[in-house]
């Protein structure tokens, strides 16, 4: 039996499926991470996560050929085959609305995080300059008056 182009098709489908699955997952681990301020953890996350959005950008160039194919031209073996690959579309399409809510929440997150920092470090820095004002020695020159009476 002949290859198909419907099979790299689903392959490459349901591949993209599996690897849309590990970037919701490592997002929710980011999500979490995000929330609680570990940014170690989050910088060493999203280092590997660096492995599964590559093979994807793979799969979606692998993918550019049947993008400009009408769906209706395409032979398959089976309808069932048909059938499950537009399920797996379907699927994919979910999960990357996903992740893109995810990494949404994560970006507000983290600017949040941001500029309740930025307004603490502004409050240190205005407090430390006041104290500086009472606590520095005063520079003022030292007036004498004579106030002896009489010559």
């Amino acid at each position: 039996m002949f290859p198909l182009a419907t099979d790299l098709l689903s392959q490459l489908v349901r591949a993209r499926l599996t690897c849309l699955t590990q970037l919701r997952d490592i997002g929710l681990k980011q999500m979490e991470l995000v929330r609680d301020g570990n940014m170690t953890a989050l910088l060493n996350l999203l280092s590997a996560k660096q492995r599964p959005l590559t093979e994807l950008q793979r799969i979606e160039s692998a993918l550019d050929p049947f993008r400009g194919q009408d769906p209706e031209a395409r032979r398959w073996r089976r309808a069932e085959d048909r059938a499950a690959c537009a399920r797996h579309v379907k699927e994919c399409e979910a999960m990357l609305r996903e992740i893109i809510a995810q990494e949404k929440e994560c970006e507000t997150t983290l600017v949040r995080r941001r500029d309740d920092a930025a307004v603490r470090l502004q409050g240190i820095h205005s407090a430390g300059l006041a104290r500086g004002a009472y606590t520095a020695p005063s520079h003022a020159q030292v007036s004498q008056l004579d106030l002896q009476v009489g010559p």
